[in-house]
């Protein structure tokens, strides 16, 4: 019972500040945003009532009850998800691949929601400080700018440091935001008849196209229920849907209800009807825990990118990249510098740009209810094909849940030109780049296999003509492990010797988060002195040649870290072959090897031990 406490209180800072910061502007944007509707008893009541079956029908029933049962050995998240697919869809080619290009499009459409949530979230806690001194309204974008730079200069810390203060401060916000909420519905009870469904029907049949148009603006509300899957394997469901059902969702209705409430009596505070609940002793405070929670919320969504990338990384579709771990006792707690600075150039060119987080509202909410559909089509094949649910009973289900994604992806695709289009941008930028690098690796190592042969025939070649060989242990990192490395073969060939012991060490990347030790090394013994050594890692672990070496020791390897010469190749790549990859993608390709980390680096090579060997290769 400690356990499972202390797990839901770590889950609550970490999962729930994003979908716990809405009420900040979710009902505002329903009524004083581009497209808001006029504050009538109606059509209060009718947006309080799509808020709430929005947060039962999407988190508590299609990510509680259905979709975190698809987990990836413990694993959640739409990565997750696709590798899932991968690894047990028995899919002809054409068909398991559209559906991988379509999670990959999800993954990739969270870039341009890690990028908005940092900015839209800050700067509207940070806007109340103008309600209390309208004075300083010129002051509200610098110093969202400056809390958003502090917050990025901070990553490099990582989140260890200060996760123990996460959970209570989220836990003390969901406490406030529902205890004023609770004292602005005494004062106006009858708000709760909104729970009923048939005014959110209402509200839509007397709206018709203005009142669709605001679904955008309701959808606000659960914006965070995407990382609620991808959080499960840090903490498991239990804690998150206890957390959930317990504290979150009565707080969040609590105050929903109260800004309900607070409209219907006073319309003019639609410009913040949030603020509007707190007393004016109480502001100050209020604004300071308001950044704090958004603070909070932006640190799991940029923690979410950078585990997006690692994984990436690891599946082949992106560039290896420097990845720091900011924990020994948590694995997933990194550190991408690359991705850290793209996110706070970008975040700060939002506020910039956007000015308001009114006007930053219009952008939000597309790639969320984008990737949240994407999870929908993921998760019926998965229900269909791997666990081979009754089809009447998945189909009637599936169509309910699209019926209501593509709902909400329409309204907010209503806001296209309002800044819709950015988060889209972003998402085919990075779709275009993972597609990009996996395609170019593959033409690169098809380049390398026709220059080499296999190890069964380089073997029987040296029964041959034997080439000298020089005592000690040598180490080559081969793509291919049934193939000999093109860097040996040019060492071969320029200096006429070999070491008395090789190992080609392959690392392969399984569509599993994790590879137990048990598993993880695979040694074999091929004789006049070679050893293929085969090191396969989940997709949320990092390569680690000292253990990889320690593994393969106690299968009879028997080689000194200070004592092996690594042999790597460095391909310079051209463009100029015809191929199934456009001139500019090739360009692009070329770009990002230029800029890889390079393998010594990433597998934690010991430098001074390094011998590259150049490549010249023409894609």
């Amino acid at each position: 019972m400690k356990r499972l406490a202390g797990l839901s209180l770590a889950a609550l800072g970490v999962v729930f500040g994003d979908i716990g910061t809405s009420p900040l502007y979710a009902v505002r944007e329903c009524f004083h945003g581009e497209y808001g509707i006029p504050i009538t008893h109606g059509n209060v009541l009718g947006v309080l009532s799509l808020l709430v079956w929005a947060l039962l029908l999407i988190v508590s029933m299609k990510y509680l009850t259905f979709i975190m049962k698809a987990d990836n050995d413990g694993e959640g998240g739409i990565l997750a998800l696709t590798a899932l697919i991968i690894t047990l869809s028995k899919k002809n080619g054409y068909e398991r691949w559209l559906l991988v290009g379509i999670g990959l499009f999800g993954a990739a459409l969270l870039y341009g929601d890690g990028m908005i949530t940092p900015a839209i979230s800050v700067l509207s806690a940070i806007e109340g400080v103008q309600i209390i001194a309208p004075a300083f309204k010129e002051l509200v974008i610098p110093a969202t700018i400056i809390v958003l730079v502090g917050l990025f200069l901070f990553q490099h810390n990582g989140t260890a440091r200060v996760g123990a203060l996460f959970g209570p401060i989220i836990l003390v916000w969901f406490v406030v935001i529902g205890i004023l909420g609770f004292v602005e519905i005494v004062r106006y009870p009858q708000i709760l008849q909104a729970i009923h469904p048939w005014y959110g029907i209402s509200f839509l049949l007397n709206n018709h196209l203005q009142g669709f148009m605001v679904l955008g603006a309701v959808f606000l509300s659960v914006t965070g229920a995407e990382a609620l899957y991808a959080d499960m394997g840090h903490f498991g469901k239990h804690p998150i849907r206890l957390t959930w059902v317990l504290l979150v969702l009565p707080a969040l209705l609590l105050n929903y209800f109260g800004q309900g409430a607070l409209l219907l009596v006073f319309p003019q505070e639609s410009y913040h009807p949030f603020y509007g609940l707190v007393p004016s002793w109480a502001m100050i405070p209020m604004v300071v825990l308001s950044t704090s929670a958004t603070i909070i919320a932006s640190q799991a969504l940029i923690t979410g990118v950078f585990s997006l990338t690692q994984q990436a990384i690891q599946l082949g579709y992106l560039p290896r990249l420097t990845v720091t771990h900011t924990s020994g006792k948590h694995i997933g707690q990194i550190y991408v510098p690359a991705a850290n600075w793209t996110l706070m150039a970008a975040t700060i060119g939002l506020v910039a740009g956007f000015g308001s987080s009114s006007k930053l509202a219009a952008a939000y909410g597309v790639a969320v209810t984008a990737t949240m559909l994407i999870s929908t089509i993921l998760f019926y094949y998965v229900a269909r094909d791997l666990w081979k649910w009754n089809k009447i009973a998945l189909n009637v289900l599936i169509s309910f849940f699209a019926v209501i994604d593509l709902s909400f992806f329409a309204a907010s695709m209503s806001k296209l030109f309002h800044g819709a289009w950015f988060p889209l941008v972003i998402g085919l930028a990075v779709f275009s780049l993972m597609l990009t690098w996996k395609q170019g690796r593959s033409l690169l190592l098809q380049q390398l296999m026709d220059r080499t042969l296999t190890i069964e025939e380089f073997i029987q070649s040296l029964s041959l003509q034997q080439p000298h060989r020089v005592n000690g242990q040598a180490v080559y990192l081969t793509a291919n492990p049934d193939l000999v490395p093109v860097a040996m073969l040019h060492n071969l060939r320029h200096n006429k010797i070999m070491h008395s012991e090789i190992a080609l060490f392959h690392f392969s990347t399984e569509r599993v988060p994790r590879v137990p030790n048990s598993r993880k090394v695979e040694v074999t013994k091929l004789g006049d002195g070679f050893f293929k050594v085969v090191a396969r890692y989940g997709f949320l672990e990092y390569p680690n040649i000292r253990q990889v070496i320690a593994l393969a020791n106690h299968q009879g390897l028997h080689f000194r870290l200070e004592a092996i010469s690594f042999f790597l190749s460095r391909e310079r790549i051209v463009t100029g072959l015809k191929s199934k990859m456009i001139s500019w993608r090739k360009t692009l390709f070329a770009l990002m090897a230029r800029n890889a980390l390079s393998a010594t680096a990433y597998y934690d090579l010991p430098a001074g031990q390094v011998i590259e060997i150049g490549l010249l290769v023409q894609i």
